[in-house]
């Protein structure tokens, strides 16, 4: 299962997920199928903070570290054994 394919999951839906982010379900469906899940970055935080997928989940070439993207209260801040 995709990163996208768990938030939508989470939201209840493709078009419940877009009515959350103010977009057109259409929209949702082109990064799913004609995008290959690649979720655009401007859209990445806010399912991030709507599902808790995330960002590194969602585009780890944005996001390489696990914890990039999430505020520092939801980062781990011990270090690599």
């Amino acid at each position: 299962m995709s990163a996208l394919d768990k938030a939508i999951r989470i939201a209840g839906n493709a078009s419940k997920l877009a009515e959350q982010l103010g977009i057109s379900s259409m929209a949702v469906s082109h990064w799913k199928n004609r995008y290959k899940g690649v979720v655009p970055s401007d859209h990445v935080l806010p399912i991030f903070y709507l599902t808790g997928v995330t960002p590194h989940e969602l585009r780890p070439d944005l996001y390489p570290n696990q914890t990039d993207g999430l505020p520092p209260e939801q980062q781990d801040t011990k270090p690599a054994a």
